[in-house]
């Protein structure tokens, strides 16, 4: 009987611990890590997309009709304006400045000649031993001679010209570019014949279009700027307000060219609604860096805002909602915040509304931070999560890296015989 009990007991016991084994135990709280919004001034921006032109830019023509004999200039170098480019076989053109000079010398000859014989008639007529008759007729001859004089004034001027214009030079300074006839070909025929380009491209343009509504708010920020100044906003000029532009091309991090607007339209374009506007950009790198025909980012800065939070982009998701962050409250807790977002600046982006000072935001593991959900947080500085910053870091690392995998000199100990 004792026996008994105590095998029921024992029983009871191990269905007891069985019933403590399957006590449901929290699993621990998620790691995760989370940065507070780092604060600083932003720059409000308008963004365009525009396309370069070259500053200056002038077909090389030939003026004049032969064959052309020469060239003095390699493809895509720069020349000075007046630098000899080509030339044209000028041997015609030299004949007719010689018969043009012999026409003059004839012309000065025949008049010299009719003036010595109108004052000699014109002398016998005032004696009356001579016939009025002979004075008209040597005054019409020198007349006639003084405008066979000016006729071939004027052909030694043209033949001059044309030969002038056997010499064909740069129009303006500028890189050459290809030529598109060559030598020995018979130019000038029937028309101009266009034999190169000369291109300039420092500094370099960049139009793009305003819509309305930012017209108006760049309009606005020319008035306040005029004011600021004492000035009179409706007696501006673009030399009077110097307003900004950045300026990146497709493969450019960001905006690294600085230019100023110098240049708007006159008129809105009444089929698109947009006013064309100028920008000007120092380009004097060789070979340029900034090449007309090619598309641009172009950044206007309109207005600056203090103390905005910017958090990292990857913080930031969106749903149908909109976009959000998660923030880990004073419990651990996790709260979806909604947030409307501005501008990316090295890699964090502005938060215009939904975050304030001090939140914990998270910033990696955000697909183990469920709202409502108690989490272990480990908190890194938002600065650290910069573009610059992160590239900085990896170059550091590199560097490591390679120093560690440098060969290293080793002393044997061997003294040397």
């Amino acid at each position: 009987m004792v026996e008994g009990f105590r095998f029921s007991g024992l029983v009871c016991a191990a269905l007891l611990a069985g019933c403590e084994s399957n006590v449901y135990v929290e699993p621990p709280a998620p790691r995760v890590t989370t940065a507070q919004p780092l604060m600083q001034d932003v720059t409000d921006y308008l963004d365009f997309t525009g396309t370069l032109h070259a500053s200056e830019q002038a077909e090389v023509v030939a003026r004049v009709s032969g064959v052309l004999q020469s060239m003095h200039f390699e493809p895509g170098t720069p020349v000075d304006e007046g630098d000899l480019l080509f030339v044209i076989e000028p041997d015609e053109y030299q004949a007719d400045l010689r018969a043009a000079q012999a026409e003059l010398a004839a012309g000065q000859s025949n008049y010299e000649r009719a003036n010595i014989e109108y004052n000699r008639a014109q002398a016998l007529f005032r004696k009356q031993a001579g016939a009025e008759a002979d004075v008209v007729k040597w005054r019409v001859e020198r007349e006639i001679a003084s405008a066979e004089i000016l006729r071939a004034e004027a052909k030694i001027a043209r033949a001059e010209l044309n030969l002038g214009y056997t010499q064909v030079t740069a129009p303006i300074a500028g890189r050459v570019g290809r030529d598109q006839v060559d030598v020995g070909n018979l130019v000038g025929e029937g028309g101009a014949t266009v034999l190169t380009e000369v291109t300039h491209y420092d500094p370099i343009y960049a139009y793009f279009n305003l819509n309305e509504r930012d017209l108006l708010r760049v309009m606005a920020l020319i008035r306040e700027k005029a004011s600021s100044r004492g000035l009179n906003p409706d007696d501006l000029d673009s030399d009077d307000i110097e307003v900004p532009l950045y300026l990146g091309l497709a493969n450019d991090e960001g905006y690294p060219h600085q230019g100023r607007y110098d240049y708007a339209d006159s008129a809105v374009d009444p089929e698109t609604g947009t006013l064309q506007l100028r920008g000007t950009f120092e380009n004097a790198s060789k070979p340029p860096s900034l090449l007309p025909g090619l598309f641009a980012r172009i950044r206007m800065p309109i207005g600056q805002r203090a103390d905005m939070p910017l958090v990292s982009e990857r913080a930031i998701g969106n749903d149908q909602r909109g976009a959000y962050v998660m923030v880990v409250n004073a419990d651990n807790l996790v709260e979806r915040r909604s947030v409307e977002t501005g501008q990316r600046i090295d890699g964090l982006i502005v938060v215009e509304d939904g975050l304030q000072e001090g939140d914990r935001v998270v910033v990696k593991g955000v697909q183990r931070a469920r709202p409502g959900r108690k989490v272990d947080p480990e908190s890194v500085d938002m600065a650290e999560l910069t573009t610059s910053a992160r590239s900085k870091a990896a170059q550091q690392e590199a560097g490591s890296e390679r120093s560690s995998t440098q060969p290293q000199e080793h002393n044997t100990g061997a003294e040397a015989p």
